[in-house]
């Protein structure tokens, strides 16, 4: 938690010292009130007083209170600037930490995990903060000052008020211990609850298709349960606590007072209008005693769950980004829209076995290279390593002939056109999604989007569109097809004017028809760019420059379309599982 709070910023360590400033003004108001008490009570009893006299006590009294709440309106604004420009600071890091996370560490936490972190977490540390600053600080402060108050008053009434204070302490102490350790598991269940939440949203689909409604809801009732028995543990254990509070506020106020009438029973004459003014005096007094501990008790019961959330968040903020930057920039280069691979082997993060294995091809600019094999073969992977989405385990992998670990990675990412195999849309308009993010190139005009909407073969369902180009696209494409996600995909990556394209299987979902059209419009436009094609079907990959045939994870043919129908049986067998004999020969 406080590795956590060493991000405060000077400002608001400032404006932390003003809180305590006013605090203490506060507390000095606070415990004038039981000395004007005590002079009224005094007064009452005196004979010949002026009722001028009490009215005077009284208006300090109020001039004291007044101030008090004052104070703590000014301590009150203070705090929530501080909490929410602390909780706004960190939810931008944590942002921008996820940001900067390569795949592996993305897999090390679940999207939802991140999500809960990125908002309970950070709301549970904000509402320490904003409460700790008004409570942490005022509490002692009380405490200390009020018991410096009644020390003389009377010994037996201090014995009293110690005892309440531990019978409090053990109280809070014993709770602490049940409920403790439940905080970090409340947090986790959070994180499960919204996963299944989050999967039966995205999943929706699917799950209608299948009729598999009571499956989820039986899926999330599990979760739901599990979290709901131990927040009710937690909150019974915590329930505790107030009647708690009233016994002992209670409790102790009788004592003094039963103690306080044999006192002035015993006393003479003389005494008793002091002893009765020290009683009142003193029980107020320790009812402050017992409040300063009471809101120390609200900070324990808060600090270990924000504790949980603070070693949460620091567990994203110091995850080691494993994809270190480079520092070439543009213009150290000599060669442009080149790819090489160079033994290029890779294997998962904890996986022992390799995915791919010593990989050796070179695409020069210009070129259009395809990658084909089956299911699972590593081609998905292959292209992977070009971006630096992972880095590759052994061997190396070249940009324009300089290894991509050396790059900057933004001006690595500049030169790319990427296309994954799942299309993603962005909640924005068409033109929005096309011309999404820079590539360090001139601004991109609405011709130029037009113009990349119509290669991509979009042109046509975008202009019979609602509102056309300007038309709304939902979150992931959901008021779209498939096709036409992956073409807006594809137009995305056209509209960049890169070096290089990199299509991810990016036209298994459009017909044979468009996707012909689509690569014939695409060779033509994008002449001087080097393409690299994942594929299942041979018609996409059969007019490519070079094709190179995967299985498991190791390159078993490169060549021609020709080339590997006379000396690749892998291609063969793909080849003629598509297509029969006399289409392959006249393709």
């Amino acid at each position: 938690m406080f590795k956590l709070l060493k991000k405060l910023t000077k400002k608001e360590l400032i404006l932390v010292l003003v809180c305590l400033i006013f605090i203490i003004g506060q507390v000095w108001l606070d415990l004038k009130l039981p000395d004007y008490m005590s002079n009224i009570t005094r007064l009452v009893q005196t004979e010949g007083t002026e009722i001028t006299e009490i009215l005077e006590q009284g208006a300090y009294m109020l001039l004291c209170a007044g101030g008090s709440l004052v104070f703590a309106c000014i301590v009150g604004f203070f705090a929530s600037y501080i909490s929410s420009s602390f909780a706004k600071k960190i939810r931008e890091d944590l942002f921008c930490k996820v940001e900067d996370f390569s795949m592996e560490e993305m897999n090390k936490f679940s999207i939802s995990s991140l999500i809960t972190r990125t908002t309970n977490d950070v709301t549970q540390v904000e509402m320490l903060i904003a409460m700790g600053l008004q409570l942490i600080i005022k509490a002692p402060i009380t405490a200390v000052w009020a018991v410096m108050k009644i020390l003389g008053k009377n010994l037996l009434w201090s014995e009293i008020t110690g005892g309440a204070v531990i019978i409090l302490l053990l109280t809070i102490g014993i709770l602490l211990k049940f409920v403790y350790p439940n905080f970090k598991k409340v947090q986790t269940l959070i994180d499960n609850v919204n996963n299944v939440t989050r999967e039966n949203l995205t999943g929706l689909r699917v799950v209608r298709a299948f009729n598999g409604e009571k499956y989820q809801e039986d899926k999330f009732e599990v979760q739901n349960k599990e979290l709901t028995r131990l927040q009710t543990f937690n909150q019974r254990m915590m329930s505790i606590m107030s009647p708690m509070m009233y016994l002992i506020m209670n409790g102790l106020t009788l004592a003094i007072y039963f103690t306080g009438a044999f006192l002035i029973e015993e006393a003479g004459m003389a005494d008793k209008i002091d002893i009765f003014s020290n009683m009142v005096v003193f029980s107020s007094y320790a009812m402050q005693v017992i409040m300063s501990f009471l809101m120390l008790a609200m900070i324990f019961m808060m600090y270990p769950r924000a504790a949980v959330s603070a070693s949460r968040i620091l567990e994203v903020l110091n995850s080691k980004i494993t994809i270190k930057n480079g520092t070439k920039k543009e213009g150290e280069i000599g060669e442009k829209g080149t790819i090489e691979f160079k033994n290029v082997s890779f294997k998962y993060p904890d996986s022992n076995e390799y995915t791919l294995k010593d990989i050796s091809f070179k695409a020069n600019q210009g070129e259009t290279i395809a990658i084909i094999g089956s299911t699972g073969s590593g081609k998905s992977t292959l292209i992977n390593l070009i971006p630096r989405f992972f880095d590759v385990t052994d061997g190396e992998v070249l940009v324009d002939g300089l290894n991509v670990k050396e790059y900057e990675q933004e001006i690595l990412h500049n030169k790319l056109g990427y296309v994954p195999q799942k299309a993603v849309m962005f909640s924005d308009t068409v033109i929005g999604n096309v011309d999404y993010g820079e590539n360090g190139k001139e601004a991109k005009t609405e011709e130029k989007i037009k113009k990349a909407i119509e290669v991509a073969q979009g042109t046509e369902f975008v202009e019979k569109m609602e509102d056309g180009y300007n038309s709304h696209i939902a979150q992931g494409g959901s008021n779209i097809s498939g096709g036409q996600k992956q073409r807006l995909s594809i137009a995305r990556a056209i509209a960049r004017d890169p070096e290089i394209y990199i299509f991810d299987d990016s036209f298994s979902a459009l017909d044979y028809k468009t996707d012909y059209k689509l690569r014939k419009d695409l060779k033509a436009y994008t002449k001087d760019a080097t393409s690299i094609i994942v594929a299942q079907r041979i018609g996409t990959v059969i007019h490519a420059d070079k094709i190179i045939v995967l299985e498991d994870g190791k390159c078993v043919g490169i060549g021609t379309h020709k080339e590997l129908m006379k000396n690749c049986s892998t291609y063969q067998e793909i080849a003629y599982s598509q297509l029969n004999k006399e289409e392959l020969e006249n393709a």
